[in-house]
């Protein structure tokens, strides 16, 4: 199977990782039409923006029939849980437009923690310790956490817009929040909770891209949650990233790839789980040994923003060899070149924050080392308004990490809305 020579594209989602797939798909000399769903003020300088919400099968399905689309790309985590790849396969007018992305089975690697920790005991991928309890094996979960030591890590099993993940200091604290989430404190999300050890280490990401059988592994990249400098503060859906991440060498991804990737590739097939699409494996290196914090089965946001600007091989044959298992025929090519970018947010995120406030400096998106890829923003009138929390994420190459960095900030330094923040320390710990 092959895609035409140019292929008409929907790609869904609204965010910065999606402005970041766009960019690098428009720029593919096999992309034809590209339809971004719902896209962003940002997106539609790279193809055409619809109207359309990435979870609402009907419509998608429609406009795939009535324009000719012959790829789609999602990008969110939703449709997938939701089992848009299913829909398709199971249409017979939808049928043979392929689908980069799991089907419902493998999107429960992200949809169910619970399920991704089974997962990872059966093929031995190293993780931590952990189990699972519900609101009427409550005692047994405090029980479970007076035998762990502080501090204390508690998730919600299944989605809750990045925000399920508690980490409590002290135990008192910790069997609080396990009631809370078990009496509905994420909603459906925390009927089940996942109690696991917590990993002492430094974080990284790494991104697969598979076709069920072969696989290449992407350009790593490492991200800061929390809302505040030093790690302090709420978690968020991401307020930066860089990449390359220095403690990932070879020695280090050669581990990874013997202990993790080919495991969770095989097992995946072992399970008769058909997975064309993209494995987000967030680890702990723990003493130089990778260990699994999480799978998502989409690419990371604000990652994406740094790992797709250093591809240069083309995107659309990347996509091509996912859908069409040609993946081994895929030569990826990466820059040696750091990309960092930061995110600037609206005031008072991830908490309440107002919408609808101008934006002024995007300009600066026209320096040749800087990209600014629109998150949450849409257009009013002849003016970009501000749409969400994250709204734009502020991506720059250099040599160096440093120098990547400085164009960064000299960049957001031209850029205001009412209320904006970001944090200023991105990669200092690296350095």
């Amino acid at each position: 199977m092959k895609l035409p020579e140019k292929v008409n594209i929907l790609l869904l989602g609204g965010g910065g990782r999606e402005h970041a797939l766009a960019r690098s798909l428009a720029a593919s000399p096999r992309c034809g039409r590209l339809h971004i769903a719902p896209g962003n003020a940002g997106t539609s300088a790279c193809g055409t923006n619809v109207d359309i919400e990435a979870t609402n099968f009907g419509a998608i399905k429609q406009f795939v029939l009535n324009h000719g689309v012959g790829l789609v790309v999602v990008g969110p985590e939703e449709p997938l849980t939701k089992g848009i790849v299913d829909f398709f396969e199971s249409d017979p007018e939808l049928k043979f437009v392929p689908v980069a992305g799991p089907d419902e089975a493998g999107a429960r690697l992200e949809g169910s923690k619970d399920f991704a920790k089974g997962f990872m005991t059966r093929h031995s991928i190293p993780t931590a310790a952990y189990r699972t309890f519900t609101k009427e094996d409550v005692a047994d979960g405090e029980a479970f956490l007076a035998t762990l030591r502080p501090p204390y890590v508690l998730k919600a099993d299944g989605l809750a817009a990045g925000k399920g993940v508690i980490i409590a200091p002290t135990l008192d604290e910790a069997r609080a929040e396990l009631r809370e989430m078990l009496g509905g404190k994420f909603g459906a999300a925390g009927s089940r909770v996942v109690i696991e050890e917590y990993m002492h280490g430094i974080e990284c990401s790494v991104f697969v891209a598979t076709d069920g059988a072969g696989y290449r592994i992407l350009p790593v990249a490492k991200d800061y949650k929390r809302v505040g400098e030093g790690d302090t503060g709420p978690n968020t859906g991401g307020m930066g990233a860089v990449s390359p991440v220095p403690f990932a060498d070879d020695g280090f991804m050669r581990r990874v790839e013997e202990r993790i990737v080919r495991p969770t590739v095989e097992g995946l097939a072992a399970e008769g789980i058909v997975y064309r699409g993209f494995i987000f494996i967030g680890l702990m290196n723990v003493g130089g040994e990778p260990r699994v914090i999480e799978y998502n089965v989409r690419m990371g946001d604000p990652e994406t923003e740094v790992v797709f600007p250093r591809i240069t091989s083309d995107a659309v044959e990347l996509f091509e060899g996912i859908v069409c298992g040609t993946l081994d025929k895929y030569e990826l090519t990466v820059t040696p070149q750091w990309a960092t970018t930061v995110v600037c947010v609206s005031g008072g995120y991830p908490g309440d924050y107002r919408k609808g406030l101008p934006i002024t400096g995007l300009g600066v998106s026209g320096r040749p080392e800087t990209i600014v890829f629109h998150a949450g923003t849409r257009r009013a009138g002849e003016q970009t308004v501000t749409a969400g929390g994250r709204v734009l994420t502020v991506t720059s190459l250099a040599a160096t990490m440093r120098q990547a960095l400085d164009a960064s900030y000299r960049a957001i330094a031209g850029i205001g809305f009412e209320g904006m923040a970001f944090r200023r320390d991105i990669g200092r710990d690296l350095e």
